[in-house]
Formats: C-alpha cells, sequence, structure tokens
C-alpha cells in the first residue's frame, strides 16, 4: 500500500518540527506580530483567608493564527506581597505578550490574595495558598492536554514563574515539596486544615510537574529545599533590592513578613550542588527595576532576553544567547556581597551570622509554640538563650545552666523568630528558628 506523498512530507515535517522546535527562529524570536488573547478563563476555586469563595481565573496568551498543536507554556505569577496585584499587572502582560510573539503560549493567573493580621505566620499561609492556586492551574493544563486539547499544551515543556511574590510562589512550587521541609513553619494539623502541599484549588488527580522556574526577584524560604537532580531555574535581581533581599534576609514590603534566601543565596546552593542556574544581577537595581522607574523599558529588554536564552536552551535549541551573564569580573565584585563562609550546602547563616548548627545540638519544642518551649542543647556549661526577631532585635534573653531549660513565649506576638544559644566559654552559636502561633 503506497503512503501518498503530501501525507508523508506532513508526517516528516511534524517529526522535524519536534525534534527542531526552534526551526525558522521560533522560540528564539518574535516570528508572530499579533497575540490573541483569552481573559477570565476559570481555572479553580477555594477558600479565601476570610473563608469567602474566591473562583480562580487566568489569561491565556497565545500567537495568533498559530498551527503548531504542542506548544511550550509559560505560566506567570505576579507580584504584589500575596496582598495586590492582579493577572493583568504591567510587566506579567508585557512577559506574556513577549514570550507569546516568540511562539510561546502564556497564562498570567490570579491567586488568592490577603491575610491578617499581618505577621509571618500568616504571611506563610498566603504563599501556601498561592503555591496551591499555581499548582491547580499546572493541573488545568495537564488536564486539558489529556481530554479537550484547547489549548495545544506540550505538558513536558511547562515552565512557572513570575515577579516578587509571584517568584516566591513559583520558586516554592519548584523546591518545596516535603511536608518535613515546612513543618518548622506551618505544623501537620494546620497544614491538612490548609490542604496540604498540593491543596484543593482544583483539577484533582493531575501532575504538576514543570520543566523550569522563571525567577524575577523572588527567594525561597531556605536554599536547602533546591537539591540535586531539582529542575532548572533561572533569575534576575538587584543587588539593591530593599524588598526581596538579593543575598538572604527579610522580606519587607513595608512590614517584615518572612526571612528568605534571595536569588544569589540560591546561586551558592545551585554552585555547591552543579545544579543548573543562571543568574543575571542588575547591579545597584532596586526591587523589580524592570516594571516601573527610570530605565525600566531597558531592565524588561534584558530581563526577556536572559530569560530568552534559558528556554531556549532548556528546549534544546542551538540559538547564541542574546543576553550572557554578568562578566567574571563583574560578579568577582558580586558574588561575596553578604558571603557565608564555610560550606554553602551545609551552613546556616541568620542575620547576617554564620551559624554552623547540627541537628542533634540544640532543637526546640514544639514547634511551632504558643506559650512556652523547651530548649534542648546537648552542649556543657553556661549559655545564654537569646530569642531574636525577624528585624534582627533580641526580644528576650535568658542564662541557661542545664540541657534543658522552659521558656515563656506567651508575651510574644506571632510571627518567626530565631532562638540563638551561646556558648560563654567557646562563644560558640546555634541558632534555630521558631515559629510562634
Amino acid at each position: 500500500m503506497k503512503i501518498p506523498t503530501l501525507l508523508v512530507s506532513a508526517v516528516l515535517s511534524a517529526a522535524a518540527f519536534a525534534q527542531t522546535p526552534c526551526q525558522s527562529g521560533r522560540y528564539a524570536s518574535d516570528v508572530y506580530s499579533n497575540v490573541n488573547v483569552t481573559s477570565d478563563i476559570v481555572y479553580g476555586s477555594n477558600l479565601s483567608f476570610s473563608g469567602a469563595t474566591t473562583s480562580l481565573t487566568l489569561d491565556f496568551y497565545e500567537p495568533a493564527a498559530d498551527t503548531a498543536t504542542a506548544r511550550p507554556l509559560i505560566i506567570w505569577v505576579h507580584g504584589g506581597s500575596f496582598q495586590f496585584g492582579s493577572k493583568t499587572d504591567v510587566d506579567v502582560q508585557e512577559l506574556s505578550n513577549r514570550f507569546a510573539k516568540k511562539g510561546y503560549a502564556c497564562a498570567s493567573i490570579n491567586y488568592r490574595l490577603g491575610f491578617f493580621p499581618v505577621d509571618s505566620v500568616n504571611a506563610i499561609k498566603a504563599v501556601l495558598r498561592a503555591t496551591q492556586d499555581l499548582k491547580a492551574s499546572i493541573r488545568y493544563f495537564y488536564q486539558d492536554r489529556a481530554t479537550t486539547n484547547m489549548y495545544k499544551i506540550d505538558t513536558t515543556r511547562i515552565f512557572i514563574g513570575g515577579s516578587s511574590a509571584g517568584a516566591i510562589a513559583a520558586l516554592h512550587v519548584g523546591y518545596l515539596d516535603k511536608d518535613c521541609e515546612i513543618a518548622d513553619y506551618i505544623n501537620a494539623a494546620n497544614l491538612a486544615a490548609l490542604g496540604g502541599m498540593e491543596g484543593t484549588s482544583g483539577n484533582p488527580g493531575y501532575s504538576t510537574k514543570v520543566a523550569g522556574v522563571i525567577n524575577l526577584c523572588g527567594a525561597l524560604g531556605r536554599y536547602s529545599w533546591l537539591e540535586a537532580g531539582d529542575i532548572p531555574l533561572v533569575s534576575v535581581h538587584g543587588t539593591a533590592d530593599g524588598t526581596v533581599k538579593y543575598n538572604r534576609g527579610v522580606v519587607n514590603p513595608g512590614v517584615p513578613i518572612m526571612y528568605l534566601d534571595g536569588s544569589r543565596m540560591l546561586l551558592e546552593r545551585s554552585c555547591a550542588l552543579n545544579h543548573p542556574h543562571k543568574l543575571y544581577t542588575f547591579p545597584g537595581a532596586d526591587h523589580v527595576p524592570y516594571a516601573t522607574g527610570t530605565g525600566a523599558a531597558a531592565y524588561m529588554d534584558t530581563t526577556v532576553n536572559f530569560v530568552r536564552d534559558f528556554l531556549v536552551h532548556q528546549l534544546g535549541c542551538t540559538d547564541m544567547d542574546l543576553q550572557p551573564a554578568n562578566p567574571p569580573a563583574e560578579m568577582a565584585y558580586l558574588y561575596p556581597i553578604n558571603y557565608c563562609n564555610g560550606d554553602p550546602v551545609n551552613e546556616t547563616c541568620v542575620l547576617g551570622l554564620i551559624e554552623n548548627t547540627k541537628e542533634n545540638e540544640l532543637s526546640l519544642y514544639p514547634n511551632p509554640a504558643s506559650s512556652q518551649v523547651t530548649v534542648n542543647c546537648d552542649s556543657e556549661g553556661s549559655k545564654i538563650i537569646s530569642v531574636i526577631d525577624v528585624s534582627g532585635r533580641t526580644v528576650m534573653s535568658q542564662e541557661m545552666n542545664e540541657h534543658l531549660y522552659v521558656l515563656s513565649v506567651r508575651d510574644l506576638k506571632k510571627g518567626t523568630y530565631f532562638v540563638r544559644v551561646l556558648d560563654q566559654d567557646t562563644q560558640k552559636s546555634m541558632v534555630k528558628q521558631l515559629i510562634i502561633d
């Protein structure tokens, strides 16, 4: 039986496209002039922090007149300190349009916002809600591919990313993958009440696997959550970011809410693990410089080009980079900022101090605590226990002469603190994070 020549040609063309996704410049350059946007697609639903049912929506961007049947997808998550913002924010709209013109499909999502009182415990819950909603949006496209295939997405090539709070959400979806990792922040009962790590925002039973994370001025709870073998990461960040720190520090959108590891700390972790991570540093730039202010357009061009380079390589293309990473001479200056000496995989740096605490040397229980916490320290001799808030202020200090000490914390506000035990003989410090709920 002979197969018609046209059919053979179509099959070969499809096969060639699958093997060389950047043919004819697609994904590497602007091959489309116009973008179609479908607004307010409902991808899920869940309860807000106040208990109100919230419909979760996204805007879908695709190249006009596109005939590809298996397109890579970028899901963008807006910023706004988990209190404000929208899927129509200027920066995520710009990113969605720019990448859709290159041949990508893009989705800009809304997610549940708000938390009260404004403290670190409730901020962490807000981050969890955002990650649950982002996961529901990922599942939405897996479900579509398995059913109606309306959006023509290649689910092996889904990337997630965002700005500021959106980048924080994407990083936590990408690298926070064990219940035990979040135990110091949210206990098992509260985690279950919130819907667990996966959440209940919609489209259950489908995958949340993604191919990479795009981190634009974001941070991760602990850089140790990034492990060898994890999905690739691309980051851009300004060294003078006063909201989400470039290194490690308190996220402060006006009120200090969380203590996170910024992009440079994540790069240090990646370097130690040989994990694929590209970072572009904006020397002297503040938070999300590509969104507003002087030079925003140039910052946006650099951001788009740097992310474009990362993505085309992830897609197996061989196009030359448009925006190389910072030159070695520049990074030699930038890299040591707030540098943590010692093993970059195992150390714990708290409030600018180098702390190398072994798990069996210092423990706190219960943690989270509400009225009192028992401090268990293996070392001998006289010690000083200090409780430090996220701004670096010592709010409590006591002397400890035994292995166990019961510390009353009933007068402390809810939030994240650090318990530091200083051995008065050796001057060695040990630090553990404490949550007051």
